[in-house]
């Protein structure tokens, strides 16, 4: 069970809670997060102005893939960072074809959307994101707060962070592991 490691991909703009909340109860888990920044190792400003400094650059620690996980957090201009990086296209593809854990919450989503990864899953997103995630039909939509489509889990939104951090602890491992994390947490 040791010995599992996720990126999470830090971009302008990101969701502050959707950055911190996975990270931290991946960690208490045990999995080794790094959290990379698309635009280099320097501080990152979130959608609400708080500045989160990654532990590497996205160029880094993609020199350390595969990992078991890859996360990526939503926030309007955030996901369309992520859309819009061929950087991320690339770590995505791989994580896909190596039939990885790929996670993504609120917006994050459409980032997979733009990258064609995925297609024919069952995913959630924000609610706002919602149209821009069907446009062109390649998922079905779910309005569950969580949702696990094979090596894809998706979330709605900051409040369902905990949630989609607790899930991807259990599909990396186990429900034991995830509830130990969860009870302290008094959710």
């Amino acid at each position: 069970m040791a010995g599992k490691r996720a990126l999470l991909i830090l971009a302008k703009g990101a969701e502050e809670i959707e950055v911190v909340v996975p990270t931290d109860l991946m960690r208490r888990a045990g999995i080794t997060v790094t959290v990379a920044g698309l635009a280099g190792s320097g501080s990152v400003t979130c959608s609400r102005d708080v500045v989160i400094c990654p532990d590497t650059s996205l160029e880094d620690a993609v020199k350390q893939c595969p990992y078991d996980a890859v996360v990526l957090p939503g926030g309007n201009l955030g996901s369309q960072n992520l859309a819009e990086s061929p950087a991320v296209k690339e770590v995505l593809k791989a994580q896909a074809d190596g039939k990885r854990l790929i996670a993504a919450i609120c917006a994050g989503p459409t980032a997979l959307r733009a990258h064609g990864i995925g297609y024919g899953s069952k995913v959630t997103t924000h609610p706002l994101a919602k149209d821009k995630m069907m446009d062109g039909g390649n998922y079905s939509y779910s309005e569950a707060r969580v949702e696990i489509d094979g090596n894809i889990i998706t979330s709605r939104g900051p409040g369902t962070s905990f949630e989609f951090g607790l899930a991807i602890i259990e599909a990396l491992l186990g429900k034991e592991v995830a509830e130990k994390v969860r009870t302290p947490l008094v959710l």
